[in-house]
């Protein structure tokens, strides 16, 4: 059954979000602002801190949490997510500013043309394995971008990312706040973004109604509550994720001998959005194929109606972003994910535009 879709806004995601901080701290924007930050943002705060809860789209929130509860009392508003609606793309936005299309972090694996592999962007291996994909780091060597905390930073003002799996490591989400409690002691302005990777990693391993789920999202909801209480009235918090998620069906593209014979290479992105390169002279049979196996499921768009329509941002595009793109871009419409490399089966996923995944929420304690 397909569900309903909900398409980017670039004038109000998550893109737009550190536009409106670079804005707020004296750094060019390189994008729109966040509307609805700018009455928050435009007060005489010292501090702005933005906590990141991967996965804590919309439905995880209501789902999960009361009503009467801190983050939904405080929550100033509904934004979206990027497209794709997935980790890499939606960070990389918020860590830089740009739409997915300008710094080209398309999804968890992404094509690149000069070493004609596809790459595990986050780890630097070749899709699937490992197994470095250069000598080098691919996607920060071919899609390099400045952050907004380098930006701040340069103006002599200070900024920091934290996140549980930077030195020092923590898996505590409160150890987390008192390390952002200590810088915010230091004299002068701060920007501190805090990315933190639950609900996200529970959420694919056992689905968005699992129980430690449930504790899990009240431990981070009284965690960062109590942070936000306690801090001094000239530091501002907000709290915000990247993407959604649903609970997913899932099979492997490799059981469909049919079509894979048709493709260039594996696909890659994410198993709810495949790019997908097909051999020229298989085109109208893959079409046909993918459509008998999955159109009642997945939108099997060419890749020049993708580009036009401007789903993955309305900047102007990287050097690089269409030849990273492949023919064809398979984009969900209803619960099924397609693996393409043995990785694990999630339980729950995310990356396509189906109001789950692409809807999050934007709380402030002002």
């Amino acid at each position: 059954m397909n569900r309903k879709i909900v398409y980017p806004d670039y004038k109000n995601c998550i893109a737009n979000l550190p536009n409106s901080i670079l804005k707020k701290f004296g750094a060019e924007p390189v994008g729109e602002p966040l509307a609805m930050a700018e009455p928050y943002l435009a007060r005489p705060y010292r501090n702005v801190v933005v906590f990141l809860l991967d996965g804590m789209g919309k439905a995880i929130l209501e789902r999960h949490l009361p009503k009467d509860g801190p983050f939904r009392t405080n929550l100033k508003g509904i934004y979206t997510s990027t497209f794709l609606s997935t980790t890499v793309a939606a960070t990389t936005s918020m860590m830089s500013g740009l739409q997915p299309c300008e710094h080209s972090w398309l999804g968890w694996d992404c094509y690149y043309p000069q070493i004609d592999k596809n790459v595990t962007c986050f780890y630097n291996f070749v899709q699937g394995t490992e197994e470095k994909a250069a000598e080098f780091n691919v996607p920060w060597t071919f899609t390099p971008y400045e952050s907004v905390v380098e930006k701040i930073g340069k103006l002599g003002k200070n900024a920091v990312m934290y996140a549980p799996f930077w030195e020092p490591k923590t898996d505590s989400i409160r150890e987390m706040c008192e390390r952002v409690k200590t810088t915010l002691r230091e004299p002068g302005e701060h920007y501190i973004y805090v990315y933190w990777n639950q609900p996200d990693g529970l959420l694919h391993r056992n689905g968005c109604g699992a129980e430690v789920v449930h504790e899990t999202m009240l431990e981070l909801e009284e965690a960062v509550s109590d942070f936000a209480a306690q801090t001094d009235r000239d530091t501002l918090v907000m709290v915000t994720a990247d993407h959604g998620h649903m609970d997913t069906e899932n099979v492997d593209i490799r059981d469909y001998p049919s079509i894979v014979d048709c493709l260039v290479r594996m696909p890659s992105l994410e198993p709810r959005v495949l790019n997908l390169f097909v051999k020229e002279e298989k085109k109208d049979f893959f079409v046909s194929e993918w459509n008998q196996a999955f159109g009642d499921r997945f939108l099997l768009l060419p890749m020049e109606e993708v580009i036009e329509r401007k789903l993955m941002g309305t900047g102007r595009p990287h050097a690089l972003f269409r030849q990273m793109l492949g023919d064809y871009l398979a984009i969900a419409t209803g619960n099924l994910s397609i693996f393409y490399t043995g990785e694990h089966k999630w339980t729950s996923n995310h990356g396509s535009l189906v109001e789950d995944e692409m809807l999050i929420p934007f709380i402030v304690f002002d």
